[in-house]
This record gives C-alpha cells, sequence and structure tokens, in this order.
C-alpha cells in the first residue's frame, strides 16, 4: 500500500482534472484570492455565531475552540458512494451479528476465528451484556466508519466506531454552511443530501423502541453535561430529532421503567441515544462514584423496558486488535468476501509481528488497541529518535496493547488557507444508521483534513479540520 506520490482526488497522474472535480476545478480557477479569504473568513463568522465549539482537555490556551472548516468541498461520483455504500452496509451488519453472537452462544469464539483472550480481557467487554438479548439483536444503531483512499479504486476501513460516534453534527452545519455560501456551485453540481440524517436517525431509534401500547415512543439523548467534548453536538442532535436533551439527574428508575423528569410529572422514556460511556451509566452496576448516570438503568435495560442506542458492551468492537479480525469476521457471518479492505496490520501480541515492529518503527504507525483523538500513537517518520526508543520500550513492555501499521498514502483534496489553495490529506467518516427496519446511510459523511502540510493526522483534537463531502451523480462529471 505504501507508494511513492499520493493519490490527488482532483488532479489525475497526468496532471488533467478528474472529471469529478471539473465543476470545482473551474470555480477555483475563477475565484481569486481574495474571494477565497473572503469565503473563508464568512466561514468562520458562521461557525462563531452557530456556536460549533469541540472542546480540547489538557489546553490551557483554549478549552473550547472551532474546528477549522475549508470551504473546498470533496466530491465523490454516485458510482464510487455506491461501492463504498455497499461495503459500509456489509461491515455494520457484520459487525451487529459479531456482537450478538459474542453477548449469545460465542460460536466465532469457539470455531477460533477469534482468539477468545482478546475479547475476555478487553475492558469494553460486559459480562453482564452475556446472556441478555437486546431488541432486533442491533448493537450498534449508529457507526461511524473511518475510511481512508490510497487510489482511484480503493477504500480502506482504518477504524470501527461502535461506542458514541461523534461528528455528524460538523457533517449536517458543514452542507448548510456550503449551501448558503456557494449556492450557485452547490446547485450546479446536483449534490445528494445529508440534511435527511435526523430523519433517518428518529425512524431507526422508534424502530427499536420496546413495544408498549398507546402513542409514539418517548426518545431521549442522554448528555454527560456542558463540559463535555461534543456537548454541542448532543444539543444539535436533540434539537434536529425534536426529542429532550436530559442529563443522568433528569432520568429515574421506577419499578423496572425508565421515566423523565417533566414539569407535568414523571414521563416514561422507550430509547435512550446516549452519549455517555458504559462506566458512568448506572452507578449499581459499573462505576460506583458516577453521578453522570441513572442509578438502575441497567436493570430496567436488561428487562427490555428502554433501548439503549448504542448497546452497552459495543465498545469491544473499537478494540483495534479485534480490528484486525473484521475480514476474517464478514466471512464468518456473511459468507461473502469484504467489499472493503482493512489497512494492513501487525498484531504486536504475536511474536513475529512484534519482531518486525520493533525493528520497522521509524517507518509504521503504532496504535493502543483501546486509543482514541489520535492519542498514544507513534507516527515513526515524523517522530524524533528519542520518541522512537521510548515508544518502543513501552510497546516491548506491554506487546498485546498495540497494533502496527503502515505509513498510508492518504489521498490528498485541495484546500484552501491563507497561503493559497494547496493539497492536505483526508479520511473520511460516513455514519451508518441501523434499526429493525433496515441499514441506512446518508450519502456522504464526515471529511477530516490534517491542515499542517504533510501532515496523516486528521484527528480535530490534534488540530484536523473538516470538509463538506459531496456526492454527485455521475451524469454531472461531464
Amino acid at each position: 500500500m505504501t507508494q511513492s506520490a499520493f493519490f490527488d482526488e482532483m488532479t489525475a497522474s497526468g496532471g488533467d482534472v478528474r472529471a469529478v472535480y471539473a465543476r470545482i476545478s473551474r470555480w477555483l480557477n475563477a475565484s481569486p484570492p481574495e474571494l477565497l479569504a473572503a469565503r473563508r473568513e464568512q466561514a468562520e463568522l458562521m461557525f462563531r455565531r452557530i456556536g460549533i465549539t469541540f472542546a480540547v482537555y489538557g489546553d490551557k490556551e483554549a478549552t473550547e475552540r472551532l474546528i477549522p472548516f475549508d470551504i473546498i468541498p470533496r466530491v465523490l461520483s454516485r458510482t464510487e458512494w455506491n461501492r463504498l455504500e455497499k461495503g459500509l452496509v456489509q461491515r455494520v451488519k457484520a459487525l451487529n451479528a459479531f456482537l450478538a453472537d459474542l453477548y449469545g452462544k460465542g460460536e466465532i469464539l469457539k470455531a477460533g476465528v477469534v482468539p477468545s483472550d482478546i475479547i475476555y480481557r478487553n475492558p469494553a467487554f460486559r459480562p453482564e451484556m452475556a446472556g441478555r438479548p437486546v431488541p432486533h439483536d442491533i448493537y450498534v444503531h449508529i457507526a461511524g466508519i473511518d475510511i481512508v483512499r490510497v487510489d482511484a479504486d480503493d477504500f480502506y476501513v482504518l477504524e470501527d466506531n461502535a461506542r458514541t460516534p461523534s461528528g455528524v453534527s460538523y457533517m449536517l452545519e458543514n452542507r448548510e454552511v456550503m449551501m448558503r455560501l456557494l449556492p450557485d456551485l452547490f446547485a450546479s453540481c446536483g449534490v445528494a443530501p445529508v440534511e435527511n440524517y435526523p430523519e433517518h436517525l428518529r425512524a431507526s431509534l422508534r424502530s427499536v423502541a420496546p413495544l408498549r401500547a398507546g402513542g409514539d415512543p418517548t426518545i431521549v439523548v442522554l448528555t454527560p453535561g456542558q463540559f463535555n467534548s461534543a456537548y454541542y453536538e448532543h444539543s444539535f442532535l436533540a434539537d434536529k430529532l425534536g426529542v429532550e436533551l436530559v442529563e443522568g439527574r433528569d432520568l429515574l428508575v421506577r419499578d423496572g421503567f425508565v421515566y423523565m423528569r417533566t414539569t407535568q410529572g414523571p414521563k416514561r422514556v422507550d430509547v435512550i441515544y446516549r452519549r455517555l460511556d458504559d462506566d458512568y451509566l448506572d452507578p449499581l452496576a459499573f462505576r460506583p462514584d458516577s453521578t453522570l448516570g441513572v442509578p438502575g438503568l441497567m436493570g430496567a435495560y436488561q428487562a427490555g423496558n428502554v433501548t439503549l442506542a448504542n448497546a452497552v458492551g459495543t465498545g469491544v468492537a473499537d478494540d483495534k486488535a479485534v480490528y484486525t479480525y473484521m475480514p476474517e469476521i464478514i466471512r464468518f457471518y456473511t459468507g461473502e468476501e469484504p467489499l472493503l479492505k482493512n489497512v494492513p496490520t501487525w498484531r504486536c501480541r504475536e511474536a513475529d509481528a512484534l519482531k518486525y515492529v520493533l525493528e520497522h518503527l521509524p517507518d509504521l504507525v503504532v496504535k493502543e488497541v483501546n486509543g482514541s483523538g489520535g492519542y498514544g500513537m507513534l507516527v515513526g517518520p515524523h517522530a524524533t529518535r528519542a520518541e522512537i526508543e521510548t515508544f518502543g520500550k513501552k510497546l516491548a513492555a506491554d506487546p498485546s496493547n498495540f497494533i502496527a501499521q503502515p505509513t498510508l498514502s492518504l489521498s490528498t483534496c485541495p484546500t484552501s488557507f491563507s497561503g493559497g489553495v494547496g493539497p492536505r490529506h483526508v479520511d473520511l467518516r460516513p455514519f451508518v444508521l441501523s434499526g429493525a427496519d433496515g441499514v441506512r446511510v446518508v450519502p456522504g459523511g464526515l471529511t477530516r483534513v490534517a491542515l499542517k502540510e504533510g501532515s496523516l493526522v486528521v484527528n480535530s483534537s490534534q488540530g484536523g479540520g473538516t470538509k463538506d463531502t459531496w456526492v454527485v451523480d455521475d451524469p454531472q462529471l461531464a
């Protein structure tokens, strides 16, 4: 997969503009630098007025900041998207089957396809869920699958986010800002809509509500509170869904049912879209010092009187060691070959792999199996000798906690910044919704962009920005 040059999504190897970017190229050529600068300033002003921020823990200079937004959209053809969408649906169906099996009969473990120890020793595995089926065997109602591209034909899955994937509010706000900033360009490209995501999400959540007589199911969004890094998104989604945003103190459990405190008295809750980690959900079942959760919530959940989205225990599917077995997991549950490839990965728990990784640290990216947000990882080509030596000792001391991957030749997209327009590396997080009524994927997703020249780290917490993602019909390529 390592290439001598990066795949430029706008410009073909011969220097010609790829058809999918023809209109974007003409717009850029007709836009003087001062116009692009004005559009960037307008975009920043819009985001400030909206109040969309991201908290950065441990940053003494600014605890909350805007995620930088790039005004040049990333464009995919409908043919490219259809191929990607099929792979996403296949993968998420396999993830749900995998989790249902892990907490059920454990057939995949008995067959030796996935080693039992990486499941049962995983801190995200919840034995409380064993033998406790969830409605319609759907564990991952909302999945964020991180995708990277290395050439014109291949998309690779970088990681699966099955716990509480974030970023969908930025996808939706990015689209709204682009439609305001560049209405003519947007209209001329025939861009597929993403604004119906809240409608699809609400339908998926309604479909998994416990059966009860009378009225629509009551859905709430459970947030840890305003000091959480993604609080803006929690509030945004509750508003778009037309449901209440609640904290743990707003809910209570009585006689095995969950109720929301209201001015009219307690109101029964059927579905909780929780943005709170397992450990903090119920102080009676998990961390007794948690003040964020709801005492007795797990009892109501296990009795089938409330649905949690995503289900408790989905974090085991986020694990990067489990990720390395996803091709086998897909084959086991679907009988099909994976439509989306995994990034080649070394399992450092295996002696031969560990030896290779230790010998090639300067060339590899090494990640903690439970890490996220770009933390706890080594990017070998950009690390100092001292950093490599220190990380090597940590890796040798606890190899089971790490996986390693090649330094990917991530594709680039044109990006606008104060110095002009230039290529920057990107990834993509599409959002996949699963309900009793099927699997849905809105056409697009959140494109994250590494704003520093040469950087491969796109995470917002590490200084990355975002782009709008346009899926256009193939006839528009002319």
